[in-house]
């Protein structure tokens, strides 16, 4: 094995992705918290979280709905392992290289669920520091929505449109383009948007 001067190899099995994922993670004792999903492969995540835990300890996130370990804790946060079987790692891995290409090749955001105009159009967007402005859904999806807004919080930012956690994922003419921190149910996004 090679070894570098003053850096430990990285032995991991996947190369890790950058991303801001936003969702919530379960512990052993049935407590449930938000997180933020910094970087990411198909068999391993570095999470930042507001609590922390033991290694070993057993999480299971919302993303996918992926089950691991702690196997390192950090300064606000830790990195698990990503337990799950070769077809789930390889769905996995097109979602994070879909992920780690589309800002650099300009991909539209992932409009793999049908969008649909929602009976009850006027919605409220809720930012990190408690600031409300009301808003106007042009169209959604299970994974996302267009909204008309005067207010367009830079790309990346953590909102809450409703009652559901979503970060902005592009600004349009009209406002902003949000993608939710989880793919929802269809029934859930009619009811948690106004």
């Amino acid at each position: 094995m090679v070894q570098f001067a003053g850096k430990t190899p990285d032995k991991r099995r996947f190369q890790r992705v950058k991303v801001s994922l936003l969702g919530r993670f379960m512990l052993e004792n049935k407590c449930e918290y938000p997180y933020q999903v910094i970087n990411m492969s198909p068999s391993g995540a570095a999470v930042v979280a507001p609590v922390t835990t033991g290694e070993g300890e057993r999480i299971i996130a919302d993303i996918g709905r992926i089950e691991g370990n702690v196997v390192r804790t950090f300064e606000g946060g830790f990195a698990m392992t990503v337990n799950a079987t070769p077809r789930k790692r390889d769905k996995l891995a097109n979602q994070l290289t879909w992920l780690a290409n589309r800002h650099e090749l300009n991909l539209p955001e992932d409009c793999r669920h049908e969008r649909f105009a929602p009976e009850e159009s006027v919605s409220r967007i809720t930012l990190a520091d408690g600031r409300e402005y009301t808003c106007r859904v042009i169209d959604v999806s299970l994974s996302g929505a267009a909204l008309a807004t005067t207010v367009k919080p830079t790309i990346g930012t953590p909102i809450t449109l409703g009652k559901m956690r979503a970060r902005v994922v592009r600004h349009t003419e009209e406002g902003i383009a949000v993608e939710f921190a989880a793919v929802q149910d269809i029934e859930l996004v009619k009811n948690q948007i106004s």
